[in-house]
């Protein structure tokens, strides 16, 4: 039935970002999420710092040096997802390196942020890449996006890395700070180490195993990253991007040697993580007990909400 004049207007659903820029393509998320915004049938940008080499390639300058540059790669999109940023289990934090992993994230977010504010016709969306380290080591504590900062070097660094996007914010785009935990997955990132050191039959607990880890699956990952950019609720701010039920090392142990159906009796004393990994032992010993209380809220369904979700959906898919 067509509406009379004294109908009120019915409520208009956002347009969905069709065009996205992704950073950090090379990488684990950045380049699934190239891959599930291309099956969508959305066109992605993917944001270079060599020459582009492809059509779907721009070049950009993470360093800040050439903002125009980076201002024109960018030119035309509906949504920026930056995802871009130095591996933190790669390597020894040396002083060197933790300034790596710092001007990666910082320099990055600040060039994308200016050169979002600069366009005359802005993005609509930005999501910055963060990580839960911005809660310092919680212990058994569960936090969520209200609770203030913690101390250290990844909290200092994540809360570097979310103010270098302000000028994105001031300039009005609705930008959200990815705060990831451990993303499950064999194909990359942290949790890619653990699968073949289990499936060998030599994992086991580090430290004590009572510390927290907060993890998601890579699916879920990806699902509430588009679920961010078509948001209804616009939500904006931190958003954590953790499971909702975070669990110890010590059951995180147990549920490896279950689904890879190998024992997992051995134990990785502290000291000896500290010997191998030096300051990045500290990382892997805290504890983070984090919850997704935005996402929950908004409506995002987890597909995968425990840890062992997580893990078999890994080993079924081979993400």
């Amino acid at each position: 039935m067509e509406p009379t004049p004294h109908d009120p207007p019915r409520p208009q659903r956002p347009r969905r970002p069709q065009r996205v820029a992704v950073t950090g393509t090379g990488g684990l998320i950045g380049g699934a999420l190239v891959a599930a915004l291309r099956a969508e049938g959305r066109e992605v940008v993917r944001l270079v710092r060599r020459p582009p080499a492809a059509p779907d390639e721009a070049r950009w300058d993470p360093a800040g040096k050439d903002p125009e540059l980076t201002a024109a790669a960018i030119r035309g999109c509906d949504a920026v997802g930056h995802m871009a940023g130095a591996g933190g289990a790669e390597h020894r934090w040396t002083e060197r390196y933790k300034r790596e992993l710092r001007d990666s994230r910082v320099l990055g977010t600040a060039a994308l942020a200016t050169a979002i504010a600069a366009q005359t016709s802005p993005p609509r969306v930005f999501l910055s890449g963060s990580a839960i380290g911005f809660y310092g080591d919680t212990g058994d504590r569960a936090v969520d996006e209200d609770a203030p900062p913690g101390e250290g070097f990844l909290a200092e660094l994540a809360r570097e890395w979310e103010a270098a996007a302000e000028p994105a914010v001031r300039a009005g785009v609705r930008t959200a700070f990815i705060r990831t935990g451990l993303v499950v997955a064999r194909s990359g990132g942290a949790w890619a180490r653990l699968f073949p050191v289990f499936r060998a039959g030599i994992g086991g607990r580090l430290g004590n195993g009572r510390q927290y880890w907060s993890a998601i699956s890579l699916h879920d990952h990806l699902a509430a990253l588009r679920f961010l950019l078509d948001d209804p609720s616009a939500l904006s701010g931190p958003v954590n991007f953790t499971g909702p039920r975070p669990a110890t090392n010590r059951e995180v142990t147990r549920v490896m040697g279950r689904a890879l159906r190998r024992p997992a009796f051995f134990a990785v004393p502290a000291p000896v993580l500290r010997l191998v990994l030096g300051e990045f032992a500290q990382d892997v010993l805290s504890s983070q007990r984090v919850l997704p209380a935005r996402l929950l809220t908004a409506g995002f369904t987890f597909a995968h909400p425990t840890v062992e979700d997580a893990v078999r959906a890994a080993l079924a898919d081979g993400a």
